[in-house]
């Protein structure tokens, strides 16, 4: 079964016949947004259709020939949801006007653009994009303004600029959205509060949702880590789940749609293909980075251990050629520190003392003493473990110098920072969060997809 469906699609489907959408599509975002409804069909596809046979080559991504797309096919066992969703005919939005939400990590498994797909396919009419933070394509830091695509006139609303949620504005004149990015498998990553937004103004405008869905990149077994607390909900936590959530965005869509009470519309599209013990170099998909810090596999798995130092005066890497393999500060003894760590025999995990001097973030331009953080077991690694330990050790060694109550605000537990000054061990703090991730877990049990 690759269609899961919460609600029933409304009824009166209707089928519109469209050009193919310019393959081009979103590589300059010039003008202010487009009126709500967008320009007219015909002018849409006349200029789509001129910049396909023009342009059509210079893309985000090669474009496969079609014996390189076989190949690609023939060695990736993993389709993804927006593959399967094309095989089902778009159902249930067949025929409507609809707002793809995404970036350049949506794609089909032979690398083609979501966007690309659905702007050249007859069945749907792809009228307006949203594009989450970082932009379409990625590679932005900071506030993200609206745009148009210079070709083919389409807006690409953003949700990390004046708003982070789409407005009654930017939905007028939809008939359905669909949403297409790739997640770490980390609480405090960004897209899945977009997804829970988006879900909130379907469900609120009468929109059906479609969510086409992806492998979690680091794995679906691996549940660790404190549950978010109820009182620290913000755009980096949605919800009350762990540190490393095990699941997919499709799963979780599933599990906000009901836990939160959103009460969308909403069809999952899942992949097939994909075990929860895969990770993702299993799936043969190509690897996009999902952010301009997230550049690859061992990084997604380190990120729930080393992301939550950033919020304090930590660097984890950012403005390094690695970012998330290694920590670190001017003030920081580098030998004690890697001695210390080492010694706490964390699973799957050693330490190596480095320098480093970041070009970006906190601590741009100074020399920084740290230590990098080399994966030797990836499925013995605990994240949950790992990111108290690194903390414990931060606050023993460099007690004055380390900002511990900015700790909190990624790791999503308040009470940290008491327990760790009153000298509680990283196994009695992991303890102390044990009762509800067993919570968790059993109510997660009820919204996975994926044996």
């Amino acid at each position: 079964m690759a269609q899961t469906r919460t609600r029933k699609s409304p009824p009166g489907i209707r089928v519109v016949a469209v050009s193919a959408l310019a393959t081009l599509l979103f590589l300059s975002i010039a003008a202010p947004p487009a009126a709500a409804r967008g320009p007219s069909r015909l002018s849409v596809n006349r200029r789509n259709q001129q910049a396909f046979r023009v342009q059509g080559a210079h893309t985000y991504g090669a474009r496969l020939e079609p014996a390189s797309r076989a190949a690609v096919e023939q060695s990736s066992g993993t389709r993804v949801g927006i593959d399967v969703w094309r095989d089902r005919g778009f159902a249930p939005l067949a025929g409507k006007r609809i707002g793809l939400i995404s970036n350049l990590t949506g794609r089909d498994s032979r690398g083609q653009l979501t966007a690309q797909v659905l702007g050249a396919e007859p069945a749907v009419e792809l009228v307006a994009i949203f594009s989450p933070e970082h932009g379409f394509r990625g590679v932005e830091e900071g506030r993200v303004d609206s745009g148009s695509d210079a070709v083919t006139g389409l807006p690409i609303h953003s949700l990390y600029g004046e708003t982070r949620r789409p407005t009654g504005e930017m939905l007028a004149g939809l008939e359905g959205l669909v949403f297409d990015i790739q997640d770490i498998g980390t609480r405090f990553y960004t897209y899945a509060t977009t997804l829970a937004y988006a879900m909130e103004e379907a469900a609120a405008h009468g929109l059906p949702i479609v969510v086409l869905d992806r492998p979690n990149p680091i794995a679906g077994i691996h549940v660790q880590g404190p549950v978010l607390d109820e009182g620290e909900l913000s755009f980096v936590g949605y919800a009350p789940i762990p540190l490393r959530h095990g699941m997919t965005m499709g799963e979780l869509a599933r599990y906000f749609n009901e836990e939160r009470g959103i009460g969308a519309d909403l069809t999952v599209v899942e992949t097939t293909g994909w075990r929860r013990a895969d990770w993702y170099d299993a799936t043969g998909l190509q690897w996009v980075n999902p952010s301009p810090n997230m550049r690859n596999l061992a990084q997604a798995t380190l990120y729930p251990a080393v992301g939550p130092l950033e919020t304090t005066n930590v660097s984890v890497g950012r403005g390094t050629d690695e970012p998330f393999e290694w920590f670190g500060a001017p003030w920081i003894d580098a030998l004690r520190l890697a001695k210390k760590l080492n010694d706490a025999g964390l699973p799957g995990l050693r330490f190596v003392p480095r320098d480093r001097t970041p070009e970006a973030s906190i601590h741009a331009g100074e020399l920084c003493h740290g230590v990098d953080l080399i994966l030797t077991d990836r499925d013995a690694f605990a994240a949950g473990l790992t990111a108290i330990t690194l903390a414990a050790a931060l606050h023993e060694l460099h007690g004055e110098a380390w900002e511990i109550e900015r700790f909190p605000r990624l790791w999503g537990r308040p009470e940290v920072v008491d327990q760790l000054r009153s000298g509680l061990s990283p196994t009695e703090i992991a303890a102390s969060w044990e009762p509800e991730l067993a919570a968790f877990l059993e109510i997660r049990q009820r919204y996975l997809l994926y044996e």
